[in-house]
């Protein structure tokens, strides 16, 4: 009855909505300009130089007119809602890229872990500039997933463009891409956590892999969550994450257009480590949903967080299904994401405590504002709603330098090395010689980040909060 009831309340306020809209426009300009769309449809359908399908010329005008409010507002035809579910299943088939699109190019928000895009080196960043040897400028996150998609055990061809570098062409073999959301090892003393993607059996795989590691290590002294490169998913696993090492407190809050639309989440009792210490792994390539656990660790100082100041994608998206799905459906930015502290995530991310490049060559990239990858990057992008912005370009605190050896992991060992402080910034050890710091970039307006890094969803009655940059990012 109540889902019911919540159902209902939807419906009405999505109707009352429309009408207070309506009554705000005047009702002549409103008709006149739906009459010259018809006209405008018309004269293509007529006069053309080859027939035309109008269901995708009018599929393409809903998701301009969606993609005119901000970057992750768009329209899903029905074949695109259904990826959308298949997707937060756990379980789909593809290359195992998250993508996002701007200024007319589609961008990697992340490669999903041991899928045929990791495995072949492509990284956050990376622009697909051409797909089987056609430009793959102008196209659409949806057209680009159609081509990376296919039977499993076909090939595609993609070429890709990172900064700095000559384009580079890749064989992609599909295969079906098995997400296994949470993975972990022992690392020493220490637990290693590793979640590359939220989707619906996140909190459930957290709580095995915990257990398993205080198994078998009975003596365990902390953990390393590891949330780089992972380009978001469902609020209910962010929720169930950050939950898992709270015993108390707000997680996060959403805040809508008018003053009472806020939802507050917060933690139940019970802290699967027992207390011990926690470092968070973010990057530019760490969004949404791992903001949200980033954010609500950091500011319940409960984890100390380290490595480079996450995207910035701090909006809410609504799945509001159109017939039933029938007609694909809408996802629509309604509300912003605050951390508990009442921080803005949208815009300006999650800093660091402890900020820390993973490579020289990363740390040149954070020291270029033209090459930060962030929401802060996009034309139409929300404002953060608090007056702040993102921190512009600069040298990061550490980086290895060139002579370090690539097949370690720089972050992982500093995460290690605050662990073994017990979390006290102030006792970590002096960073290694091979640290390279140079002087910051000086910080002006025009130092901010301009060009991006950037899949979610949870079932509720008639409208899905979500939480990925999705123009949606997607997973293909």
């Amino acid at each position: 009855m109540r889902k019911l009831l919540l159902i209902g309340c939807a419906a009405v306020a999505l109707g009352g909505s429309a009408v207070a809209v309506a009554s705000q426009t005047p009702r002549n300009e409103t008709f006149r300009m739906l009459e010259l769309f018809g006209d405008v449809l018309g004269m293509v359908e007529q006069y053309y130089v080859v027939p035309v399908d109008n269901k995708k010329l009018i599929e393409a005008a809903l998701q301009g007119m969606m993609g005119a409010l901000d970057p992750h507002s768009n329209y899903m035809p029905p074949k695109s809602f259904d990826e959308l579910r298949e997707r937060t299943s756990g379980e789909y088939s593809g290359v195992g890229l998250t993508i996002t699109a701007e200024g007319g190019l589609v961008k990697v928000v992340s490669p999903m872990d041991d899928s045929p895009a990791a495995r072949e080196g492509v990284q956050a960043g990376d622009v697909i500039s051409a797909i089987e040897g056609q430009s793959a400028a102008g196209l659409t996150v949806s057209e680009v997933s159609s081509k990376l998609r296919g039977a499993i055990g076909t090939s595609v061809k993609v070429t890709f463009l990172r900064d700095g570098e000559e384009p580079r062409e890749v064989t992609l073999t599909r295969e079906t891409i098995k997400v296994e959301s949470v993975t972990g090892r022992l690392e020493g003393d220490f637990g290693y956590l590793r979640i590359s993607t939220f989707n619906e059996n996140t909190g459930r795989e957290l709580t095995e892999t915990i257990q398993r590691l205080q198994a078998e290590k009975p003596g365990i002294k902390g953990y390393v969550l590891d949330l780089r490169n992972n380009g978001g998913g469902l609020l209910t696993a962010a929720i169930d994450v950050s939950d898992a090492f709270l015993e108390r407190g707000e997680i996060v809050s959403q805040r809508g257009r008018k003053p009472e639309q806020i939802e507050r989440y917060s933690a139940k009792p019970g802290d699967l480590t027992g207390g011990l210490p926690v470092v968070v792994l973010i990057n530019y390539g760490s969004a949404s949903a791992s903001e949200i656990v980033a954010g609500a660790l950091k500011d319940q100082e409960r984890g100390t967080v380290v490595g480079l100041t996450s995207f910035g994608k701090g909006s809410v998206q609504t799945v509001m299904p159109l017939r039933g799905g029938a007609d694909g459906a809408l996802s629509m930015t309604t509300a912003r994401y605050y951390t508990p502290s009442g921080r803005s995530i949208q815009k300006i991310g999650i800093e660091p405590d402890l900020e820390v490049a993973r490579s020289e060559a990363e740390a040149k990239i954070v020291s270029r504002s033209s090459f930060i990858y962030s929401e802060a990057a996009y034309s139409t992008a929300l404002d953060s709603s608090i007056g702040e912005e993102r921190r512009g370009a600069h040298t990061p605190r550490e980086a290895p330098g060139a002579d370090y050896d690539k097949t370690k992991d720089y972050q992982l060992e500093r995460a290690l090395d605050v662990l073994r402080a017990g979390g006290d910034l102030s006792r970590i050890a002096a960073a290694p010689a091979t640290v390279v710091v140079t002087e910051p970039v000086a910080q002006t307006a025009e130092t901010r980040a301009e060009t991006p890094v950037d899949p979610d969803k949870v079932e509720r009655p008639a409208a899905t909060p979500e939480i990925t940059p999705d123009n949606k990012p997607r997973q293909d």
